[in-house]
């Protein structure tokens, strides 16, 4: 084995469809492009990254020896080495890893002669290898100690790939127990299309696709998933439903006193997929929507609010994004509807902020923030954040809350205690409530990237009288997937 050993008259009298291994490094035995040149049928794997099909010991080794050591083997046998093998043979038959997908671009990465194994640092390979060898090598006699329930084993390995498992487990869970049909209107999103995948695979929900059926199955075959419309999931076509006279009624009686006249209703029947999804879950034909992949929050928002409305008692919507720390989760509101909220907006939002960190199984935790400090300001900021804290008090008296206060009060505890040592806020808040939609933008934003380490869930839209939520254009598959799921978990309690 060495660089150039092979050469282009040997490749010619190779049989049909070659697989040719030149794995020697830095150069192979032939370049693939010289190999290609003679054979366009070969199937070519190197040990470089800058052509397909790198052949690399990271695929399997961290794996292997995770599986091992999580069993306790005795040592790492043919079964054990066997199993690694046939999980990564599976894994390059899978559906695409978005991971992947968005780091190689256009690339064509489902099986083929270009892709027969999977990129080394395709995030799927811990779950999938580990667990395989696991197993071999209980079954096999060497593992010391079996692991008793391997989804719970699993789980913990998904902790590596999803940061946010483990916050979203509660919801993952009950959403599995009842799947709801939950339309996402991005239906052409190559980022909706993969997040589709996932929700399939998890069963978590019924997706229902807004777009051209021609577009998403040629965006399907491209991405290489692994799902198909009418058995996975279900396509809206919004050029041509049979439905789309009495969807574009009902949008028009809902916005005719709001300016829109029959002609414009018909238009947003076929340019404004929010519109769609909105009527769609209206009738019933739907029971949640996502949307926001693709265009400015506020119009989203702005057609969601026209068409539903607030549920029974509120008066006020809001948004509130969750980041995932090291040091803990942080929820922080209102990020993205209320420009100024006056104090009785706000208290609905702490309150339905407290509302929904209950569903993640979290006991909320509320401080009001301000740049005053209890009481040391009485500007108009520190007067509302003080009113807030009264009608939340009225509202929801067991509620732990408290303010106005800094926001080192509000997270460090032996701070807030120096200044008020009765506070019935204990430990340290898990949610803040800004003063107006600036501060809560700036806060977020700030904290998501001021640690490498932290994750970010939402925005969750509060307030809406049906389970919808309106995401940003920078979500990822995965946050797209834990908002439907969050979705689905609050269309199993919503009435129709």
């Amino acid at each position: 084995s060495g660089p150039k050993v092979l050469t282009q008259e040997m490749v010619k009298k190779m049989a049909r469809a070659p697989m040719i291994l030149a794995l020697a490094n830095p150069e192979p035995e032939i370049l693939p492009p010289l190999a290609k040149e003679v054979r366009p049928d070969a199937i070519i794997c190197t040990g470089r990254s800058d052509y397909p099909n790198q052949v690399n010991n990271v695929l399997c080794f961290p794996f292997i020896f995770r599986g091992a050591l999580d069993v306790g083997a005795t040592a790492i046998n043919e079964e054990m080495k066997l199993a690694a093998v046939r999980a990564i043979a599976e894994l390059a038959h899978a559906e695409q890893s978005e991971v992947v997908a968005s780091a190689y671009g256009d690339q064509d990465l489902s099986f083929g002669p270009e892709y027969i194994i999977p990129k080394p640092f395709d995030p799927r390979l811990i779950v999938k290898i580990a667990p395989a060898v696991a197993k071999a090598a209980m079954d096999s006699g060497v593992a010391t100690r079996p692991i008793a329930d391997f989804d719970a084993y699993i789980d913990k390995l998904t902790e590596f790939v999803y940061k946010t498992n483990l916050f979203m487990k509660p919801i993952f869970s009950q959403a599995r127990k009842d799947p709801k049909r939950v339309v996402l209107p991005e239906g052409e999103e190559a980022r909706v299309l993969h997040a589709t995948q996932e929700l399939i695979t998890l069963g978590l929900a019924k997706p229902i696709l807004i777009g051209r059926p021609s577009v998403i199955e040629m965006r399907i075959q491209k991405l290489g998933l692994q799902i198909k419309a009418g058995v996975d999931f279900e396509i809206v076509n919004n050029e041509s439903d049979p439905r789309f006279k009495e969807y574009w009624s009902e949008y028009y009686q809902i916005m005719k006193r709001r300016g829109v006249t029959q002609e414009q209703a018909q238009r947003a029947m076929i340019g404004n997929h929010t519109a769609i999804g909105a009527i769609m879950v209206q009738r019933g034909e739907a029971d949640a929507m996502i949307c926001g992949t693709i265009g400015d929050y506020h119009e989203h928002f702005s057609v969601v609010k026209a068409v539903f409305g607030y549920r029974d008692g509120v008066h006020t919507a809001g948004a509130m994004n969750a980041l995932l720390l090291p040091s803990g989760n942080t929820f922080i509101a209102d990020t993205y509807v209320n420009e100024d909220p006056p104090p009785e907006q706000l208290a609905e939002i702490a309150v339905m902020a407290a509302e929904t960190v209950r569903r993640f199984g979290i006991e909320p935790k509320v401080a009001l923030l301000s740049h005053s400090n209890f009481g040391s300001s009485n500007s108009l900021s520190a007067s509302k954040m003080r009113e807030t804290l009264e009608r939340v008090r009225e509202r929801a008296p067991d509620l732990m809350i408290d303010g106005e206060m800094h926001g080192d009060a509000a997270l460090v505890e032996s701070i807030r205690n120096d200044r008020m040592p009765d506070s019935p806020l204990k430990g340290a808040a898990n949610i803040l409530v800004m003063p107006n939609m600036e501060a809560a933008r700036i806060s977020y934003n700030l904290l998501r990237v001021s640690s490498s380490e932290g994750v970010t869930v939402g925005p969750v839209l509060m307030g809406v009288s049906k389970p919808v939520h309106v995401l940003t254009p920078i979500a990822s598959v995965r946050r797209i997937v834990n908002m439907v799921a969050l979705a689905v978990v609050e269309a199993q309690t919503t009435p129709l």
